[in-house]
This record gives C-alpha cells, sequence and structure tokens, in this order.
C-alpha cells in the first residue's frame, strides 16, 4: 500500500465537509484522506498538492478534483489560479508516506541500503548525501541539534567529517557506520532515526515550508472554514499550536489597547487527537501523530 490514512475518520470529521464546499489537501500522496473527502462532495471540488511525482500517478479521474504537483509552501498562489475563491477546509498530514519509507532508493528510511537522497522533490538539487558531505562540521550539528533534538550532535558531525575525508558518505550504510559509536547501546534504532529526520528536513526545508504554509491559511480559508493539521514530531506540532494558537509562528497572542485577544482562529482541539491503540496495533507509524483542528474566525 502507497500510504495507509492516519486518524482517517477524525480527520474528515474534523473538516465537517459540506457537500458543496471546495477543500485543499496539501499532502496528497496515496489519495487516501484524498478519496474519503471525494466521498461527501457533491457539487463541491477538491484541490489537491504534492511534489512528489510518484504521487501523481495516483491521481483521481473525477471532475470534482484538481491535482497539483507543487510543493504545498505555494498554496495560496495555485488555490487563487484554479479555484480563485476561498476554501471551506484545509488538510495536512504532515507525515512521510509509507510508500516513500518503503523504496530504498529514496534514503529515507534506516532499515534499507540505498543512496542518501531523502528528497520529496526529485527535481531539487541538494539531497542528503551533499549535506553530510559539504556542510561545515558545525553546520551539521546545528542541523542535528535543531532538527533531531540530539544532546551528542557536535560528536556525530565530527565523526561524519572524519568519514568523508576517507571517503564520500554516499549510502543510508555509509551513514550509519560514520555514526556508530554515537548510538546509545539499546538506543540505536531510535538515535539513528533522529539522525535521519534532522537530515529529511534540512534537505527539505520542511519547517520553513511549514511556516510558509501556516501563514497563509487565514487568506486562503472562509470565515467559518476549518484547518485541520496532523504533525508527527514536536517540532511540527509546536509551531502548528503556535498558529493556531495565534496566527503567528511564535505563538504569541496579539491584545489591543483594552487587553482584548485577537486570534485569527477558535480552536476545535485544545488538545491533539492522537490514535487509538487498536490504530496504532494496525499501523505502528501512527504512534507520533498528533491531529489539531481550528476553524477561521
Amino acid at each position: 500500500m502507497y500510504h495507509n490514512p492516519v486518524l482517517l475518520s477524525e480527520c474528515i470529521d474534523g473538516l465537517n465537509i459540506k457537500p458543496d464546499g471546495i477543500y485543499v489537501d496539501v499532502t496528497f500522496g496515496g489519495g487516501g484522506h484524498s478519496r474519503a473527502i471525494l466521498e461527501k462532495l457533491k457539487g463541491g471540488h477538491l484541490y489537491a498538492f504534492d511534489q512528489d511525482a510518484d504521487a501523481a500517478k495516483n491521481a483521481f479521474d473525477d471532475e470534482r478534483f484538481t491535482f497539483i504537483p507543487q510543493n504545498f509552501r505555494y498554496m495560496k498562489n495555485f488555490v487563487q489560479l484554479y479555484a480563485n475563491a476561498k476554501v471551506d477546509g484545509i488538510l495536512a498530514d504532515l507525515g512521510v508516506s509509507s510508500y516513500q519509507f518503503d523504496t530504498p532508493e529514496k534514503g529515507f528510511s534506516t532499515r534499507f541500503e540505498g543512496r542518501l537522497d531523502m528528497r520529496m522533490n526529485q527535481n531539487d538539487a541538494v539531497d542528503a548525501a551533499n549535506i553530510v558531505n559539504t556542510y561545515e562540521v558545525e553546520a551539521l550539528a546545528s542541523v542535528f541539534s535543531r532538527y533531531g533534538e540530539l544532546k551528542n550532535a557536535m560528536a556525530i558531525a565530527r565523526d561524519i567529517e572524519l568519514a568523508r575525508d576517507v571517503q564520500p558518505i554516499e549510502t543510508t550504510t555509509d551513514l550509519k557506520n560514520a555514526v556508530a559509536l554515537h548510538l546509545p547501546k539499546g538506543q540505536e534504532n531510535k538515535a539513528l532515526a533522529q539522525i535521519f529526520q534532522a537530515l529529511r528536513i534540512e534537505v527539505n526545508k520542511e519547517m520553513e515550508v511549514l511556516e510558509a504554509f501556516l501563514s497563509q491559511c487565514a487568506d486562503v480559508l472562509k470565515p467559518g472554514g476549518r484547518l485541520v493539521v496532523m504533525s508527527y514530531h514536536s517540532l511540527e506540532d509546536r509551531l502548528v499550536k503556535n498558529f493556531m494558537r495565534s496566527g503567528k509562528a511564535d505563538g504569541e497572542v496579539e491584545q489591543d489597547f483594552f487587553g482584548n485577544r485577537h486570534t485569527p482562529y477558535k480552536l476545535i482541539t485544545h488538545k491533539p487527537i492522537v490514535p487509538s491503540d487498536e490504530e496504532i496495533a494496525r499501523n505502528s507509524r501512527a504512534r507520533s501523530a498528533k491531529l489539531r483542528i481550528a476553524e477561521l474566525r
């Protein structure tokens, strides 16, 4: 399967779909969430974004559906171009698809031998191998500290430098061998996952893209429109929480002269929705998912 949609019914319920409404799925992937949205539309329309050329192969032949092969950081421009209207709901599932993790040549997974790639968009110039072989040690350490939340980031970066001085680090196995001394006993897989996550975020500029996307949502939604976002690590979730709470990346709520708080969204979920034990048993990749829902005032 390309991707087993996480919290599917919760996402669809969160969108509060109107049959004649306009909706945007900015992370189409295998189309699981999009298919469920289309099932509820009669006279409405769904616009779906995905920059991965493999995802485009899953696009539907349906007059109610438009596939846009672009990074969702450009959502506002393309929704204006195609829909020329405000929308009733926006859905973002920020996880890497099962298909991407399970395709060795994409280099996302610690489980497979493959080129150290990690690009969501194969047209991008910089991949993970470029980063580990060309970044200065301090810059590499910053990536591992900020995006992997690794306490031994500098030590990992120095060992990568030592390894690449001998020969270029080109595969997932090369990287695993380079950092092997800094994987805590019994927690090797967790530490490797953090290293790979940090590189993936840097390759795809994921935090910059997410902030750019979230800053556009209030301009794209109709009043009463829903923003439904599912994140998979604390960095993403914190940014989503801040935007839904305040409309800004730092989470600071603006107040007027009289102390009245001005926020663009009404929170539908004050705490994130998380998968049930049953869903996690069916799909282990759902374990870290957190779903937040807000409504534009």
